[in-house]
C-alpha cells in the first residue's frame, strides 16, 4: 500500500536509468567489435545484433590484477581478441563445450596484428576445469549459466577454484523477471523466457542445447553468494527489441510491485573471497 501512496505522490519515476557503463569504454569496444573477422554470413549477423551486449560486456571487464591472465567459458572468438587489445589481458584462454582433453588454437587476422589463443573443450557442469587453482584474474561466463541442464554451481564453483583471491567473475545472462517476462505471462500466450525456442534439427548437425532455465538477477546475485563470492555490481539493462513492453513499468508500479532490475538483460561482477562459506547445493537452485 505505501508503494502504491509513494507512486501517486512521486511526480519524478523515470524507468529509464542511467546504464552504468563508460561511454568512452562502450566507444572503444562498440568501434573493437567491428573490426572483428567473422567466418561466415551468420556468424556475422550474430556479431551485428549483439554488438550492444558484447560492447558492455567489455566495458564492465575489470583491468588485469596479479595474473594478468582471463578465461572465457562458451568462447565465440567475438569479445575474446578483444580481452587482449581492449582489455589488456596478456594471457587470454578459451574454453567450449566438448569432449575433455581437446584443445584448439584459432586465430584472427585483426587490423593491427593477429591474434592467436587456446582453447580448450570441456564440460563445464561436470568436468574439472583444466587449470591450476589460483591461475586467473578473471573468469567470464557470458550467456552461459542459462544453458545448462545439470549442475549450474560446479560452474561457477569451478570458476572460484581457478580464480585468484580477489579475481572476479563476470556473468551476463537473460532476466526472468524482466518488464518483457511480465508482459507476456499476463499476455498468456508465450513462454515468459527471453529466448525459448529450439533449435530446428538438422541431419548431420550436432544438437544445440537451448535455454533451460532462466534466471532473476536476485537469483544470480544469490547464486554467486552460495559460490564464496561478493557482489560488486549487480543490475539489469533494457534491450531496445522489447521496448514496447515498457509502459508495464508504471502498472507495477502503481500496484506495489517492484521496478528495479526490470530489464531484460542482468549483469553480475563479483569478486572470489577466498574467506566467505560456500553453500554447494543453494535452495532455489536444486531439490532437496
Amino acid at each position: 500500500m505505501l508503494r502504491r501512496l509513494n507512486y501517486h505522490l512521486d511526480s519524478s519515476r523515470n524507468s529509464h536509468a542511467v546504464e552504468p557503463f563508460d561511454p568512452e569504454r562502450l566507444r572503444r569496444a562498440e568501434e573493437a567489435l567491428r573490426q572483428v573477422p567473422v567466418p561466415d554470413a551468420n556468424s556475422k549477423a550474430y556479431l551485428e545484433k549483439h554488438i550492444p551486449r558484447l560492447a558492455r560486456t567489455l566495458a564492465l571487464v575489470p583491468p588485469p590484477q596479479v595474473t594478468g591472465r582471463v578465461l572465457e567459458l562458451g568462447c565465440y572468438m567475438q569479445i575474446t581478441p578483444l580481452l587482449d587489445r581492449v582489455c589488456g589481458y596478456r594471457e587470454v584462454r578459451g574454453a567450449y563445450y566438448g569432449p575433455a582433453g581437446r584443445t584448439d588454437r584459432p586465430s584472427l587476422e585483426l587490423p593491427d596484428r593477429d591474434f592467436t589463443c587456446c582453447v580448450d573443450h570441456f564440460d563445464a557442469e561436470r568436468d574439472p576445469f583444466p587449470y591450476p587453482d589460483e591461475h586467473f584474474d578473471l573468469v567470464i561466463a557470458g550467456e552461459i549459466i542459462e544453458h545448462l541442464t545439470y549442475d549450474p554451481m560446479h560452474m561457477l564453483l569451478e570458476s572460484r577454484r581457478v580464480l585468484r583471491d580477489g579475481g572476479f567473475l563476470l556473468i551476463t545472462t537473460p532476466n526472468a523477471a524482466s518488464i518483457t517476462s511480465v508482459a507476456k505471462t499476463l499476455d498468456g500466450h508465450d513462454n515468459p523466457q527471453i529466448f525459448f525456442l529450439y533449435k530446428r534439427p538438422r541431419p548431420g548437425e550436432e544438437p544445440e542445447i537451448g535455454h533451460v532455465r532462466e534466471y532473476t538477477a536476485y537469483e544470480i546475485g544469490e547464486a554467486v553468494k552460495a559460490a564464496g563470492f561478493e557482489v560488486t555490481e549487480l543490475f539489469t539493462t533494457f534491450i531496445e527489441e522489447f521496448s514496447s513492453h515498457r509502459p508495464l513499468l508504471d502498472f507495477l508500479a502503481e500496484n506495489g510491485y517492484e521496478t528495479e532490475n526490470r530489464g531484460e538483460q542482468t549483469w553480475c561482477l563479483a569478486k572470489k573471497k577466498a574467506a566467505l562459506p560456500v553453500d554447494r547445493f543453494p535452495f532455489f537452485i536444486y531439490s532437496p
